[in-house]
């Protein structure tokens, strides 16, 4: 069976370790016939959140109407969301956060976007597999918030240059990882 996911990734680098991983995850995706919307949260115009609490109340997500009310649509109408992205800092890139933060325009307004599944691709310098928490445990807290089903997370350690995810299982766990949608 079919389904539409969203792909919202969090990494500047085009040609990286996180969209490498993407790129397979997509390919093996569209392979099993579910339809892909992809979004590159590093080259969109997404602010911050400003907890106005007015979400909704122009009819859009976002009274501050930036790019997440495209993203915020596409969601509302998907079966599933993956979020992709490196870890900056020992948690989720800066890139990335802002559309993270902005979901709880649905919360906030009581918009029911339950049942979803979600998924994490994530990957990190270092070879210690626990750096990769501060990016799987904010999602999969924001998952059960909105009533998601998380399907499970694809986390890739040791990776830092361009092309190094090609020397792990990590494109390989991701197309894999395609299934579960």
């Amino acid at each position: 069976m079919s389904s539409k996911i969203i792909v919202v990734t969090g990494s500047p680098r085009k040609n990286g370790n996180s969209f490498a991983m993407t790129d397979s995850f997509i390919r093996a995706a569209e392979e099993k016939g579910h339809e892909i919307v992809r979004y590159d949260a590093a080259f969109m115009n997404v602010g911050g959140c400003r907890a106005c609490e007015t979400c909704f109340s122009t009819g859009k997500p976002c009274s501050f109407d930036d790019d997440f009310n495209e993203i915020a649509q596409e969601l509302s109408d998907a079966d599933g969301i993956l979020f992709t992205m490196p870890v900056y800092w020992y948690t989720i890139p800066a890139q990335i956060k802002c559309v993270i933060d902005k979901l709880f325009s649905f919360y906030a307004a009581g918009k029911d976007i339950s049942g979803k599944k979600c998924g994490i691709i994530t990957c990190c310098e270092e070879n210690d597999m626990s750096v990769m928490e501060g990016v799987r445990i904010p999602i999969e807290r924001s998952a059960a918030l909105l009533k998601w089903n998380m399907v499970g997370a694809v986390m890739i350690p040791g990776v830092i240059n361009e092309g190094d995810v090609v020397k792990t299982d990590g494109c390989r766990l991701a197309e894999e990882f395609a299934a579960r949608f």
